[in-house]
């Protein structure tokens, strides 16, 4: 039954379905079109007649035909970088989510993160001051709606988890509206672990906050297979937003924040990511599925053949993306913190993991709260926050913005040298064409690149600022090349382009 927005209520159909239960099915969408635009203008014509949503472009934000460690969305390549609320904008009714998604827009941003509401957590969780994460008394939306029966403990009466709230999905779908008319793409967090008793005291699926005596058991088994009443409770849940958001452009879905924490098991994500999959099949669409693999970096054994997008948190130094390019999936770095509140290591962070590759960057911005969703806040917290991060991103997402990225990929061999010590360099590049260098140290440094014959400019770009730091012509015979930087504090970006590439 789908919600109507005028019901009550709506029921959850076929909650304790075996047939619904996890498969061990091994899926793979993925098709490869030619790279010449020509063959590529004349396909993608020919299936948007026969498919609906099969167009160049069209559609839901997907992985990059021609170079799948990127995006496509609204016909363009794309990368995802933001400076983002803590994640609570939609199960937070105090938050105003269209004040906020102004100022992404304001400057240039294009991603947030936000949780479905399964999870929630209490004030002053990790220290955090006001955080859009935990909800004042009453206050937290999520899918399941509120029974008769009083006795949730953050005000409000008990869940029931055969029923969904119009309420909240109508906020769904109108933050999706909202975020997609400032070009921001919203990564929706389905679960996340409970870090703490606290937290899982406070989730509608523990069975002392619902009126289904569902969730019995300790927070550790909630995201198993064991529990065969509560995984239903979860895939129906899945299903149903999924169905809501069937036709929303602007949307992904990642399984799990931090499943390496709280006892999440592989088995289960497979379960949850091959739940999407199969109901989307059924509904004729497809969404990119998004999967948290660690806290820094991991190389991955066994991909998930549903996963699209594969997260990281606190990926400094990006040594990940080269652990992981061979996958050929879009990387993301899509949580920072505990680095202070000024924006140098964020910002740096940021520069490095886009270069070396990645595809989204996502900056926990903890400046926006309720009240001031305008990211001025001045709160106690254990990361980043306000205008210099934010203006700072802005600078990173309008210099990559200038690159035919697609046709670019991480290259070692360019930067034969580096000095002074302890100064690092890093390029992104279609050899010949263009190079995006980074360089973390203090300058004046000096590059020795192997660029191939021809006429280049080069520009320095200073990473705070914005401005241009310094220019120069190359003209070169071929093989090594020096260029010396401007001075510089902490770091500085450089793009070389071939003559005729500006």
């Amino acid at each position: 039954m789908e919600i109507g927005h005028s019901a009550a209520v709506d029921k959850v159909p076929d909650l304790v379905n075996p047939a619904l239960m996890a498969k061990d099915l091994h899926m793979s969408h993925r098709c490869s079109l030619s790279s010449t635009p020509a063959f590529r203008f004349v396909f993608c014509g020919l299936m948007a007649g026969l498919v609906p949503g099969a167009a160049w472009g069209a559609g839901p934000i997907q992985l990059h035909p021609d170079n799948p460690h990127y995006l496509l969305w609204r016909g363009a390549p794309t990368i995802l970088i933001t400076s983002g609320e803590h994640y609570g904008a939609v199960l937070n009714q105090d938050f105003d989510y269209k004040t906020y998604l102004k100022t992404l827009e304001s400057f240039g941003f294009n991603l947030t993160r936000t949780f479905s509401g399964a999870y929630c957590e209490h004030p002053g969780a990790f220290s955090i001051q006001d955080n859009t994460l935990a909800p004042k008394k009453d206050r937290l939306i999520c899918p399941w709606a509120r029974s008769d029966t009083p006795g949730y403990p953050n005000g409000g009466n008990k869940f029931d988890l055969t029923k969904w709230d119009p309420v909240y999905f109508k906020r769904l779908r109108d933050f999706l509206d909202e975020a997609k008319k400032r070009g921001v793409v919203v990564e929706l967090v389905l679960f996340c672990p409970f870090y703490r008793d606290e937290m899982w005291d406070l989730s509608p699926m523990k069975a002392t906050n619902n009126v289904n005596g569902i969730g019995t058991m300790g927070r550790e088994e909630v995201y198993t297979l064991k529990h065969p009443d509560l995984l239903a409770v979860q895939g129906a849940m899945v299903r149903k937003v999924v169905k809501e958001l069937k036709d929303i452009d602007n949307v992904y879905y990642e399984i799990c924040n931090e499943p390496y924490f709280g006892g999440v098991t592989l088995e289960w994500q497979a379960h949850i990511s091959q739940t999407i999959v199969e109901t989307e099949a059924k509904l004729n669409t497809k969404h990119l599925i998004a999967q948290n693999i660690a806290n820094g970096g991991q190389k991955i054994a066994n991909p998930d053949p549903n996963v699209s997008i594969f997260n990281f948190h606190y990926a400094d130094p990006p040594t990940t993306i080269a652990d992981n390019y061979g996958l050929n999936r879009a990387l993301g770095d899509d949580e920072t913190g505990f680095d202070g509140h000024g924006p140098d290591p964020y910002r740096m962070e940021g520069w490095d993991f886009i270069v070396a590759g990645g595809a989204v960057y996502d900056n926990l911005d903890y400046s926006f709260t309720c009240g001031m969703e305008d990211g001025t806040a001045n709160v106690k917290a254990p990361g980043s926050r306000g205008r210099g991060i934010q203006e700072q991103l802005a600078i990173l997402k309008k210099f990559i913005s200038g690159f035919d990225f697609v046709r670019m990929k991480p290259d070692k061999a360019v930067i034969k040298k580096v000095a002074p010590e302890k100064t690092s360099a890093r390029a992104l590049a279609e050899p010949g064409k263009v190079y995006a260098v980074y360089v973390r140290g203090n300058g004046p440094a000096t590059l020795t690149l192997d660029l191939p014959a021809g006429a280049y400019s080069a520009q320095w770009v200073d990473t705070k600022t914005g401005k241009v730091a310094g220019t120069e012509s190359v003209k070169h015979d071929g093989g090594e090349k020096t260029l010396v930087s401007p001075p510089f504090a902490l770091d500085i970006a450089l793009s070389i382009k071939r003559a005729g590439t500006e």
